[in-house]
């Protein structure tokens, strides 16, 4: 990345060349103390990873950026930041590229932003509870503005630049550090995820279609109806019925699999 932007008050920057996981830089520094609002970028990442540990890289030109938060919200609540990250990275992305791409843009459940139905950006949300009794949480966010990864499997993805969309990671970062500062603040420790619920369901994908959600022991059928409080996707079974699902490889409408991308 280039130059460091301005970062909201409050909030530190620890600007990398080159690092395995912005994610395990920021959880390294939890651990040696560090009081959090922590933002960790690398102009490139090595070793990153998405949901489940699979692996994620992220070359030069691309962001790869990580928040550490310490204590943001009780641990039960801390998992719904992941949908605060969604809205923010949204609403940067349109404040770079113009409102134009806003039409082309979405979320797509639980942690992924699509650029005409491609995946251009994941999240990777990770807590620990630290020795000291403190919990840690930090927001992964990997989004290829230059160039995207091969992935073995149905995943699909694109970068920024090669849909028509130029992006400099630098100023979509500095767009990013801002957006996420006032989407935590409406997000209230949790208590406000109503608010961030309304505003991420306003930019998602696949509401009302039909959905194969992948669990490790079975399948299961039906369409994307909401998510509920908790974040937990819920389907609507042929048979009437409801189904609440944590987490899961999500594939809509027999596209492309949802997989998120951390940092």
């Amino acid at each position: 990345m280039a130059r460091a932007p301005e970062l909201p008050p409050g909030y530190r920057l620890e600007a990398e060349d080159s690092v395995p996981s912005t994610n395990g830089v920021a959880l390294a520094a939890a651990r040696r103390g560090d009081p959090g609002h922590l933002w960790v970028t690398a102009g490139e990442q090595t070793d990153g990873r998405g949901r489940r540990g699979r692996p994620w890289s992220t070359g030069r030109g691309n962001l790869a950026a990580s928040l550490l938060l310490v204590d943001p919200a009780l641990p039960e609540a801390a998992a719904t930041v992941s949908f605060v990250a969604g809205v923010a990275l949204h609403q940067a992305v349109v404040d770079v590229a113009g409102p134009a791409v806003a039409e082309r843009l979405a979320l797509k459940w639980p942690n992924d932003l699509l650029l005409d139905r491609l995946k251009v950006a994941g999240i990777l949300v990770e807590g620990e509870m630290l020795t000291d009794g403190r919990f840690a949480v930090v927001i992964g966010v990997g989004v290829n503005c230059l160039t995207h990864p091969e992935i073995d499997g149905p995943l699909q993805s694109t970068d920024l630049a090669s849909r028509g969309v130029p992006v400099d990671s630098s100023t979509l970062f500095g767009r990013l550090a801002l957006r996420m500062a006032g989407e935590i603040v409406h997000w209230h420790r949790g208590a406000g995820f109503a608010t961030i619920r309304r505003a991420w369901l306003a930019r998602a994908t696949g509401v009302g279609e039909t959905v194969r959600v992948t669990l490790p022991q079975r399948t299961v059928d039906g369409l994307f109806e909401a998510f509920d409080d908790a974040g937990r996707l819920i389907v609507a079974r042929a048979d009437g019925g409801r189904e609440i699902v944590s987490a899961g490889d999500v594939f809509f409408g027999g596209g492309s699999r949802a997989d998120g991308a951390g940092a």
